[in-house]
């Protein structure tokens, strides 16, 4: 899938205001999919979703499935 976001408004998240933005992400919606990228590197590469993939993926986050495991000693 090739998406064209030149054109598109980029956000990012309203929690990002707290460090500046500099270590975020930001989020386009255009008709064809869902796009991110670096919010340090707004001319690098762009991950794509489908908006099936996208919703998946965000349920996953919601659900902490994509936390870091915790090591036990």
């Amino acid at each position: 899938m090739t998406t064209n976001f030149q054109h598109a408004a980029w956000r990012k998240s309203s929690r990002s205001n707290g460090n500046g933005g500099a270590n975020c992400v930001e989020v386009a919606t255009v008709d064809t999919g869902i796009g991110v990228r670096d919010s340090k590197d707004p001319h690098g590469p762009i991950l794509q979703f489908t908006p099936m993939d996208w919703e998946s993926f965000v349920d996953g986050a919601k659900r902490g499935r994509f936390e870091p495991a915790h090591e036990t000693m």
